[in-house]
């Protein structure tokens, strides 16, 4: 048996979020069933956030309802603060991935609050999550943004990671997500921040996030899988960069990520000729994007066959 990874697609709104041009709802939507038809279990569809701050999302109650009928898909979102929370649940989203920096120059930047202020706040989703029936309790993710460095400060401390994550946890994170927001890191950091982690938070689930802003995006994941991480956001074509992070480019390619993982043997599920193929939508609807990937660039080795294909050694 080979050893199952978890992948999400942030590029509905990691991608999607500093991009000038409107994506049109049913351009994303066609996103959101293709690449889940390629075997995508988990897209973070959009951010529910004042469409003033990011239009992108003006239309997240539709995408989000599109993406719910989409059989198989657990749907998820990210969210700011309570008022997201509160959205989400009247939405019936199946995750709230609620965002909150390590830095503190860049989570006022962010969501305009010191990073303790941000775990009070977690503290009160949580609260309100528990207050619903159990069939309408999205899981509730904490995510520690700028967790391996930051624009505005610099490394980031790895006993301050440990200490967010663990905040978080004990106030009732039922899934971590380690990002690193600006592309910062490098293995020998994300092996030492990891490591750190996983050993407080018990057997609470932790997702890595990793940017590819200096080119260390798959070796930084190496690094992840090494510590035992099998959970990873990534975003087709590599779309993604953060408002409030100068510099930070995109995400890791979803697409050199699933052939980079299949080589290693792991199993994601994922069809890559299918999965490089909703390139294509995204770039029909907008055709401004700069979409990155060597996958998508060079094509799969001649005589390429997926794992689950191979003879053993």
């Amino acid at each position: 048996m080979r050893q199952k990874i978890t992948l999400r697609e942030v590029g509905l709104r990691d991608g999607l979020q500093i991009h000038p041009t409107f994506m049109p709802t049913a351009a994303k939507l066609a996103w959101i069933a293709a690449e889940a038809g390629s075997g995508i279990s988990e897209i973070e569809v959009t951010s529910y956030v004042p469409p003033k701050l990011i239009p992108q999302f003006a239309d997240a109650q539709p995408v989000t309802e599109g993406a719910l009928r989409i059989a198989g898909l657990m749907v998820t979102a990210l969210i700011p603060n309570l008022r997201g929370a509160q959205r989400g649940i009247e939405l019936g989203v199946h995750k709230l991935n609620y965002v909150m920096s390590v830095s503190d120059t860049h989570n006022m930047k962010n969501v305009r609050r010191s990073s303790a202020e941000s775990v009070t706040d977690f503290r009160d989703i949580v609260t309100l999550v528990r207050s619903q029936p159990g069939h309408a309790q999205p899981l509730v993710c904490g995510g520690l943004s700028t967790a391996l460095g930051c624009s505005y400060e610099g490394r980031i401390a790895v006993s301050q990671v440990v200490k967010y994550a663990v905040q978080l946890i004990e106030a009732g994170a039922q899934e971590l997500i380690v990002a690193d927001t600006v592309g910062y890191a490098d293995p020998a950091q994300v092996r030492a921040v990891f490591k750190a982690v996983l050993a407080e938070v018990g057997s609470v689930p932790v997702a890595a996030h990793f940017h590819d802003t200096r080119g260390l995006g798959l070796a930084n994941v190496c690094a992840a899988l090494d510590c035992g991480i099998t959970r990873f956001d990534a975003s087709l074509a590599g779309l993604g960069g953060c408002p409030f992070a100068p510099g930070a480019s995109g995400n890791v390619v979803m697409e050199d990520l699933c052939f980079m993982l299949d080589s290693m043997g792991y199993d994601t599920g994922v069809d890559i000729d299918q999965l490089v193929a909703v390139r294509a939508l995204v770039s029909a609807a907008l055709p401004d994007m700069s979409l990155q990937g060597a996958i998508a660039r060079a094509g799969l080795p001649q005589g390429y066959r997926v794992a689950a294909q191979r003879l053993p050694v």
